[in-house]
């Protein structure tokens, strides 16, 4: 980080512990009054973090050339996240217009038992996920469709959000072409395949719970279904579009493209490619009004208020509100790196509260939520935690993977369940429920953490270095 501080700046220090926790304290305390009293957004709230976390810098000795720098490198880190989020709003408002959308609505609502439309969310978005590698990818295709068909059989949103996100990142995690399981992986120490088959032990543990979870959520919410109202949503759809499973190819087309690994951003615009085409062939638009929807979003005006709320939704101007608050939150993570704060508060941690195997996890567990609460992105809490305590871990002849376990664990799936974080924000901006809302029913992702940390203690999740010296990789 050195070479991105002024030559001016010759008087910095080190933060005080109690400098970085008042940054991180400011913060918390202006999100949850703005959250919890004022019901606002956290736009405004997340600048005056920003602007607390700067005037932090400026009293450690940094200049203001100092802190642009460190907001330019934050908000670089989620150009992809910000790239990926305009791509994708601009996919959905196009695949409404071209009924591709409506027609896994249509065909989902006729084949679904209510009572088993949980658990089905919960597996077929683990099935997408483990083939492709990615929990947007997943959200936003076959996610989007499951949100539409939850709301025709009248189950409550952020249950049936819960369920998709509890699947997205199911796969993300045990996947081999996932991003973050190869990073985490590399980063500790170990190879990918190695990495996978360690955390097949809390991931089968937690998915077992979510199976049951949703299961009960079903005959829950699943027995007293009006299913007439679902008949009258099939009824409308078929009004308004020309349902045919042919529009089921660009959501097929674009799982297979990323199986293949096919990049993220490439593999979602063939989506939109083949979207614009089926809107011709099938619904008669012309290119205009794709282009128009493709920025604007979709506007049904179908004579069914509830219908006409389902569709509404995508366009890339729609996103801004994501990528507005994408942008400021990743100022601050980018302010929080360049002076150092969070390094101070994990130090601190790793002197009061590690001990032994139990303690370490524990702590690493901590630093990696941590780190996605005010390094709000999931790259960053694989990457910065990673590096941290991977001496830690070697000093005292733990092997890697439990380290890259731990984090990649905790890092990519409790960053879904932060409102500020990039992908707590990319789920809000898909599935239409936040963050706060839907966290409750994501029980895969928040019981993963705690799973580590208990079979850690139990010595279920131990293992020397001496045990498998083969997949231990250098670090230099």
């Amino acid at each position: 980080m050195s070479e991105s501080i002024s030559s001016e700046s010759m008087n910095i220090r080190k933060p005080y512990l109690w400098e970085a926790l008042l940054s991180f304290g400011v913060l918390v305390a202006i999100l949850a009054v703005s959250i919890i009293v004022f019901d606002v957004s956290i736009h405004v709230p997340m600048i005056l973090g920003v602007a607390f976390a700067a005037l932090m810098s400026l009293r450690l000795g940094y200049k203001y050339k100092d802190l642009e720098k460190g907001m330019f490198k934050g908000v670089l880190m989620a150009m992809q996240a910000i790239l990926i989020l305009i791509v994708v709003g601009t996919l959905i408002g196009i695949w409404i217009l071209a009924g591709v959308v409506p027609t896994m609505i249509y065909y989902g609502l006729a084949i679904l038992n209510p009572q088993f439309f949980l658990i089905t969310a919960l597996l077929i978005c683990s099935i997408t996920s483990l083939s492709t590698g990615t929990s947007w990818g997943t959200a936003g295709t076959v996610g989007v469709a499951f949100m539409g068909i939850a709301a025709g059989l009248g189950i409550p949103l952020p249950v049936a959000a819960g369920a998709v996100i509890s699947g997205a990142y199911f796969g993300d995690k045990i996947s081999p072409l996932s991003d973050t399981t190869n990073l985490s992986a590399s980063i500790a120490g170990t190879d990918v395949i190695t990495h996978i088959k360690w955390m097949i032990r809390q991931t089968s543990v937690a998915f077992i719970l979510a199976i049951v979870f949703f299961l009960i959520m079903g005959f829950v919410y699943g027995t007293n279904v009006d299913t007439q109202g679902a008949d009258y949503l099939r009824y409308g759809l078929a009004e308004n579009f020309n349902i045919n499973p042919v529009l089921f190819l660009p959501p097929v087309a674009v799982i297979v493209a990323i199986a293949f690994k096919v990049p993220a951003l490439p593999g979602i615009f063939i989506g939109v490619i083949l979207g614009g085409i089926m809107g011709m062939i099938f619904q008669g638009a012309d290119f205009g009004s794709i282009m128009q929807v493709g920025y604007s979003g979709f506007t049904a005006n179908t004579g069914s208020e509830h219908l006409n709320t389902l569709l509404t939704r995508g366009g890339m101007a729609r996103m801004f509100y994501s990528i507005s608050l994408t942008i400021i939150a990743m100022c601050f993570g980018g302010i929080m790196d360049m002076s150092k704060q969070l390094d101070v508060v994990v130090e601190k941690m790793m002197q009061l509260f590690v001990r032994g195997k139990t303690s370490l996890a524990s702590t690493a567990v901590a630093s990696t939520v941590l780190s996605n609460v005010v390094m709000p992105e999931q790259y960053i809490s694989v990457i910065l935690p990673n590096r941290m305590f991977s001496k830690a871990y070697r000093d005292r002849g733990y092997h890697p993977k439990m380290l890259a376990s731990a984090v990649d664990g905790t890092g990519t799936l409790t960053s879904a369940l932060i409102p500020w974080n990039t992908c707590g924000i990319f789920m809000f901006s898909i599935l239409g429920v936040s963050a706060i809302q839907y966290a409750p029913y994501a029980i895969f992702n928040w019981s993963v953490p705690l799973i580590v940390i208990i079979m850690t203690a139990l010595g279920k999740l131990t293992c020397k270095i001496e045990d498998d010296p083969n997949t231990v990789l250098s670090t230099e």
